[in-house]
Protein backbone atom coordinates (compact mmCIF):
# COMPACT_ATOMS: atom_id res chain seq x y z
CA UNK A 1 0.00 0.00 0.00
CA UNK A 2 1.50 3.18 -0.71
CA UNK A 3 1.63 6.60 1.46
CA UNK A 4 -0.93 8.31 -1.30
CA UNK A 5 -3.57 5.35 -1.19
CA UNK A 6 -3.48 5.35 2.74
CA UNK A 7 -3.13 9.18 3.16
CA UNK A 8 -6.58 9.31 0.92
CA UNK A 9 -8.92 7.28 3.11
CA UNK A 10 -10.84 8.59 5.30
CA UNK A 11 -12.03 7.31 8.85
CA UNK A 12 -15.48 7.76 10.22
CA UNK A 13 -15.49 7.70 14.45
CA UNK A 14 -18.57 6.85 16.08
CA UNK A 15 -19.33 8.88 19.18
CA UNK A 16 -18.15 6.55 21.38
CA UNK A 17 -14.42 6.86 19.83
CA UNK A 18 -14.52 10.60 19.62
CA UNK A 19 -15.43 10.48 23.67
CA UNK A 20 -12.09 8.14 23.80
CA UNK A 21 -10.20 10.58 22.24
CA UNK A 22 -11.13 13.92 23.24
CA UNK A 23 -11.63 12.37 27.01
CA UNK A 24 -15.15 14.43 26.60
CA UNK A 25 -18.40 12.66 27.60
CA UNK A 26 -21.12 12.83 25.43
CA UNK A 27 -23.22 15.61 26.69
CA UNK A 28 -19.93 17.53 26.36
CA UNK A 29 -19.80 16.33 22.63
CA UNK A 30 -22.95 17.50 21.89
CA UNK A 31 -22.67 20.79 24.12
CA UNK A 32 -19.42 22.04 21.56
CA UNK A 33 -21.76 21.35 18.15
CA UNK A 34 -25.03 23.23 19.63
CA UNK A 35 -24.58 27.14 19.29
CA UNK A 36 -27.31 27.53 21.98
CA UNK A 37 -24.24 26.23 24.43
CA UNK A 38 -22.32 27.88 26.86
CA UNK A 39 -19.45 25.49 26.31
CA UNK A 40 -20.25 25.97 22.44
CA UNK A 41 -17.02 25.32 20.33
CA UNK A 42 -17.00 26.70 16.82
CA UNK A 43 -13.66 24.80 15.90
CA UNK A 44 -15.28 21.53 17.39
CA UNK A 45 -15.63 19.03 14.32
CA UNK A 46 -19.23 18.71 13.32
CA UNK A 47 -20.51 15.17 12.55
CA UNK A 48 -22.04 13.99 9.93
CA UNK A 49 -25.04 11.79 9.06
CA UNK A 50 -24.27 8.52 8.40
CA UNK A 51 -27.07 6.91 5.79
CA UNK A 52 -31.10 7.77 6.06
CA UNK A 53 -31.26 7.26 10.13
CA UNK A 54 -30.28 8.91 13.22
CA UNK A 55 -26.48 7.66 12.73
CA UNK A 56 -24.14 10.43 12.85
CA UNK A 57 -20.10 9.77 13.00
CA UNK A 58 -17.13 12.37 12.86
CA UNK A 59 -14.28 12.71 10.01
CA UNK A 60 -11.00 11.69 12.31
CA UNK A 61 -8.63 14.05 10.78
CA UNK A 62 -11.08 16.30 11.72
CA UNK A 63 -10.81 14.99 15.63
CA UNK A 64 -7.69 14.91 15.39
CA UNK A 65 -6.68 18.60 14.14
CA UNK A 66 -8.83 20.11 16.83
CA UNK A 67 -7.28 17.61 19.54
CA UNK A 68 -3.96 19.42 18.30
CA UNK A 69 -5.39 22.76 18.07
CA UNK A 70 -6.08 22.34 22.02
CA UNK A 71 -2.93 21.24 22.56
CA UNK A 72 -1.36 24.29 20.78
CA UNK A 73 -3.73 26.58 22.56
CA UNK A 74 -3.06 25.23 26.10
CA UNK A 75 0.52 25.49 25.57
CA UNK A 76 1.02 29.38 24.46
Amino acid sequence: MTDNFQSSILTILRRKQVEARTGLSRSTIYDKINKRSPRYDPRFPKPIRLGDGDAVGWIETEIVAWIELCIRLSRQ
